[in-house]
């Protein structure tokens, strides 16, 4: 399904060495460098809890009426090694 509010792109942030999701093909594309007080600000209370054939179907309407805790992220943006020097 397409539509506003239908995304099903998922970013994790892993704060522990989760090395069992090697085996699972889970690339890793970055590195949080500064902020980090950001991520861990992000509620994770809800763990594995929303169903992602829901989260497929219903998109944000599922997540913002069962899950009204969770976070989301409005805007991010990626900078090149340089930038950061």
């Amino acid at each position: 399904m397409a539509g506003k509010g239908t995304r099903t792109t998922q970013i994790f942030f892993n704060t522990v060495n989760n090395a069992r999701l090697d085996k699972e093909n889970f690339s890793p594309f970055g590195e949080v460098i500064s902020g980090m007080e950001i991520i861990d600000r992000i509620y994770a209370g809800y763990k594995e809890k929303p169903d992602q054939g829901f989260i497929q179907q219903k998109g944000n309407e599922y997540l913002e009426k069962n899950f009204p805790k969770m976070s989301f992220i409005k805007s991010a943006s990626f900078i090149s090694s340089t930038e950061v020097l």
